[in-house]
């Protein structure tokens, strides 16, 4: 099982590769899963997290907007989030969406009453 865990890890960090100019990644291990962390490098303070459990069959998508407090604490405010994504061709396009600005429109469009999305 362990070793499925980290070949789906590899394979999946490979096909994200075209984004490690935009956007440090990083894994971690948890009790319940495993999450990869897109932190963008320059143009926006956001923060992408790709989460699967060990439990279930599907991926989770959350995007965050980062805030410093004080100029030393990070807040985040969730942007955008989708869960159940069943496979990782559909990951690849609702993380593909994401990245270039998918929860940005909808956290705009939320604050506008859907201005930019009719």
């Amino acid at each position: 099982m362990e070793i499925q865990i980290q070949t789906e890890i590899d394979d999946f960090k490979k096909k994200i590769q075209v984004w490690k100019n935009l956007f440090d990644i990083k894994i971690e291990f948890y009790i319940d899963g495993w999450a990869i962390f897109l932190r963008e490098k320059s143009f926006y303070p956001r923060i992408i997290i790709i989460f699967k459990s060990y439990e279930k069959c599907s991926y989770s998508i959350k995007s965050f907007e980062i805030h410093l407090r004080n100029y030393k604490d990070e807040e985040f405010k969730e942007l955008y989030s989708i869960e159940s994504i069943k496979d990782q061709k559909y990951l690849l396009n609702e993380l593909k969406e994401v990245i270039y600005g998918k929860d940005l429109i909808n956290s705009a469009s939320k604050i506008y009453k859907n201005t930019f999305l009719e």
